[in-house]
């Protein structure tokens, strides 16, 4: 008799770990080697995404690309820029940011060869920069319009990030600027030879990180967009009392050292719960309309697409 409740009692808590196994909601996230989405991976490489239910594979996707694999149910989640979801609703891709990731200080810049000395000097020149509809490209329109230009008035090479800084690094006779970021930005900053860094978003603070799912997503699994936010913000919090260990499991995710990686993460700030609260309060609307704006002046999109769900702050309270 104690053998067989002793086996039965072994069956059920098998059947249990079944159960909440079957449980976890598996999803897909589109994602790219960028410094400050590294705390996703944070979350799903230290466990952080199983322990809340989550079973999470995270794809290396170009920005460029990163719609399209949302559109075809390749992946059910993304992070990019703030103005880049406006172009993806703009264009019939629907999606709804629901936390903050990041914000740039100093991350994101434009490089140029050593002769150039400010941004004006670029009329006429040749910019490396990732497609329209990308964030180096917003980042190349809006350093441009501070500056008297437009993209009209240079001629832009599609490079992303890192091409575009190793293009500069390794002295492409026919470049005169690229725009790129962290961790691709340090490698420039390594080598002044090859060229300097004119201006970084410290001098342009318009780059900010965002992470939304499609809204089919949302509405099917709540909990799982609540277990989503609070994995981020556990892993920002080990990002805070082991950064050692974070900096480690984060750089061998893009092939760097821990204290490469740490370099890194110093020219941005992740965002935590109560930021995200207060970013979300007014911030975030006030910036993703200046952002349509020049989104349509630079014929990135033809139409406003609905402001008002563009997020949904139900998952960071």
């Amino acid at each position: 008799m104690k053998k067989l409740l002793t086996l039965s009692l072994v069956a059920f808590a098998a059947l249990t770990a079944a159960t909440a196994q079957a449980q976890d909601t598996k999803l897909a996230i589109g994602i790219s080697g960028w410094t400050g989405f590294a705390p996703l991976t944070l979350a799903n490489e230290a466990g952080i995404f199983k322990k809340h239910g989550l079973d999470v594979s995270i794809k290396k996707i170009p920005q460029k690309d990163r719609h399209l694999a949302i559109a075809s149910g390749d992946v059910q989640c993304a992070a990019t820029t703030v103005e880049t979801w406006v172009v993806w609703n703009a264009n019939g891709v629907a999606t709804t940011q629901i936390f903050q990731l990041d914000k740039s200080y100093g991350a994101d810049g434009m490089v140029v060869k050593p002769g150039i000395a400010k941004i004006s000097d670029l009329k006429g020149k040749t910019v490396a920069a990732s497609a329209p509809g990308t964030a180096p490209y917003f980042t190349l329109a809006w350093m441009l319009k501070k500056n008297g230009l437009s993209p009209k008035d240079v001629k832009v090479v599609n490079l992303e990030p890192q091409a575009a800084a190793n293009a500069m690094i390794a002295g492409t006779a026919d470049l005169d600027a690229a725009m790129t970021y962290e961790p691709y930005l340090s490698a420039v900053r390594a080598k002044p030879e090859a060229g300097k860094i004119i201006a970084t978003t410290l001098d342009y603070p318009m780059v900010m990180d965002t992470f939304g799912c499609t809204p089919k997503f949302l509405t099917e699994n709540p909990k799982a967009a609540k277990a989503l936010a609070d994995s981020y913000f556990e892993a920002v919090e080990m990002i805070k009392t082991n950064p050692a260990k974070s900096y480690e499991i984060m750089g061998a995710d893009v092939k760097q050292t821990g204290e490469a990686f740490g370099k890194s993460a110093a020219f941005l700030r992740w965002q935590d719960k109560a930021a995200n609260q207060k970013f979300f309060a007014g911030e975030h609307a006030a910036f993703s309309k200046e952002a349509a704006d020049l989104l349509m002046e630079a014929g990135i999109i033809k139409a406003l697409p609905d402001m008002s769900k563009l997020a949904d702050t139900r998952f960071i309270q």
